[in-house]
């Protein structure tokens, strides 16, 4: 079974119904942290339990040591899915607005705890689901406590310090989620140090969607990042953003386009600036 799945507002409309299935509201907005819950209240998939992308998805943030959302303590993060009523073997169907940046953060963490299959993001999110002309609910879950029992899995991870070493080996692609202004320095909305990490590849992870938000097919998400890889492995490549979170959505989309799984830098740009000497580029 594939590692990235996506799934339909019809089909999981008709299966949400399902026993074992859940559903995760991944909802969130940077500028506005408290968006996700508030939007949860007001309506949500039915059955669906709210999972906060800092609260839930992100650890502690150690000021000029992490990133903006640094990844969970694991035993954490294994007793929120099991409250979530997550089992070993659960279909679990993560949803956020439509762009799929929150759902496919939910995607890793599940996948980093070794969760491979059964895992699903609705293809163009909410605004799907209301495209389809399809209900929302103002009722809270009913869940029974779930087994997950999972383990983290590092060698899905590399940290600043390996990262910086292998910076300038030719088998490195490394690329970036964020949008081309910040990848360029242009402009920095978030962070307090502009540009991005000498070597990477921009690769917005907006462009993995079509113009419907949904995501494009697999042979147009292969064309794209195969245009970034060249003639490299695509076992060595790393993926950044922001924070962690963004390029989550360009480890799916690779999944969806057949390449496996890459390597994330969780503290991404965000934890690579607390280090001056690390490098910071500009321009393309």
């Amino acid at each position: 079974m594939p590692i990235a799945q996506l799934i339909s507002p019809q089909t999981l409309d008709a299966r949400k119904e399902q026993p074992g299935l859940v559903i995760l509201d991944c909802r969130f907005a940077l500028e506005d942290p408290d968006y996700g819950q508030r939007s949860y209240a007001e309506g949500h998939i039915a059955g669906a339990s709210f999972a906060d992308l800092e609260r839930d998805l992100s650890g502690t943030v150690l000021k000029g040591v992490t990133g903006r959302h640094p990844l969970p303590e694991p035993a954490a993060l294994i007793e929120r899915l099991q409250a979530w009523g997550i089992n070993n073997d659960s279909d679990v169907v993560l949803y956020d607005d439509g762009p799929g940046a929150y759902a496919a953060r939910a995607w890793w963490l599940l996948t980093w705890l070794g969760k491979r299959d059964g895992v699903f993001i609705l293809d163009g999110g909410l605004k799907a689901w209301h495209a389809a002309g399809l209900p929302l609910s103002l009722d809270a879950p009913k869940v029974s406590p779930g087994n997950f029992s999972g383990q983290p899995d590092m060698s899905l991870l590399i940290s600043a310090e390996k990262l910086q070493k292998r910076l300038g080996q030719p088998a490195l692609t490394l690329i970036d989620a964020r949008a081309l202004p910040r990848f360029k320095g242009e402009v920095e909305p978030i962070d307090p140090v502009a540009g991005h990490i000498p070597g990477a590849q921009c690769v917005a992870f907006t462009d993995n969607l079509g113009s419907d938000g949904r995501f494009l097919p697999a042979d147009q998400l292969k064309q794209r990042f195969a245009e970034k890889l060249g003639e490299r492995s695509p076992s060595d490549l790393v993926a950044y953003c922001g924070s962690g979170v963004t390029a989550c959505h360009n480890l799916f989309a690779l999944c969806l386009a057949g390449y496996p799984l890459g390597s994330l830098y969780a503290g991404s740009w965000s934890e690579w600036i607390n280090e001056p000497a690390r490098g910071i580029a500009t321009g393309e």
